[in-house]
């Protein structure tokens, strides 16, 4: 091979592992709160039919969060803060969180393939209860499918994610894999990603993470 084959060779093998699978990165959007313009985001809805709750960017010690501030007393209220730019099946989502107050829950979840407050997955972790749990909704009706017993500390900030690829589900807690369920009733068609708390649960939400892995 002469040296002047080299440089062409070289452009190959570039241009090979630019197109090999495993060197292609899935996007991933990372979202924070700094900006108020970010509410522009999101829509906002809750279970029941309700008046969707209010959803405002707070300033806090570590920078700015997204909150519900609403902490009616309504134990089976559940408010959602819904990302409008994405919408996809095989999804990775995850939210660093931290609950402040609650005497009914002090709650902080994430959702996937979300096409209304009564159909999706949910997954949740509870200060109050100190566990996780993952759940199917279907036509308004709520089954847990999933569940562990961790140390969720209130007023400190936790990590917690879900990925859902077809039939499979996991669950992450402070960077460790929890658990995983595999859900073959209802594995869903694609539908949103986003926040959601329940009852008067006073969360902050410092940033959403969305991984599209179809």
């Amino acid at each position: 091979m002469t040296a002047r084959a080299l440089p062409y060779l070289s452009l190959c093998l570039v241009f090979l592992a630019a197109c090999d699978p495993a060197a292609s990165r899935s996007p991933v959007e990372d979202i924070t709160f700094d900006s108020a313009k970010r509410l522009d985001d999101f829509e906002f809805a809750a279970s029941d039919n309700g008046k969707p709750d209010e959803w405002l960017i707070i300033d806090n010690d570590a920078g700015r969060a997204l909150a519900q501030i609403d902490t009616e007393l309504t134990e089976n209220r559940v408010s959602f803060a819904i990302y409008r730019p994405f919408s996809g099946r095989d999804v990775y989502v995850s939210t660093r969180f931290m609950t402040i107050s609650g005497k009914i829950d002090q709650a902080a979840g994430v959702f996937v393939r979300f096409r209304s407050p009564d159909d999706h997955y949910a997954v949740r972790a509870n200060a109050l209860e100190n566990n996780v749990n993952l759940y199917r909704v279907v036509a308004g009706r709520r089954e847990m499918i999933g569940c562990m017993e961790v140390n969720v500390s209130s007023q400190a900030w936790h990590t917690l994610g879900i990925a859902a690829r077809d039939d499979r589900l996991t669950v992450f807690f402070d960077g460790r894999e929890l658990f995983v369920v595999t859900d073959r009733r209802f594995p869903g068609p694609p539908g949103k990603v986003g926040l959601w708390t329940q009852a008067d649960s006073m969360t902050w939400f410092e940033s959403l993470r969305v991984e599209s892995r179809n």
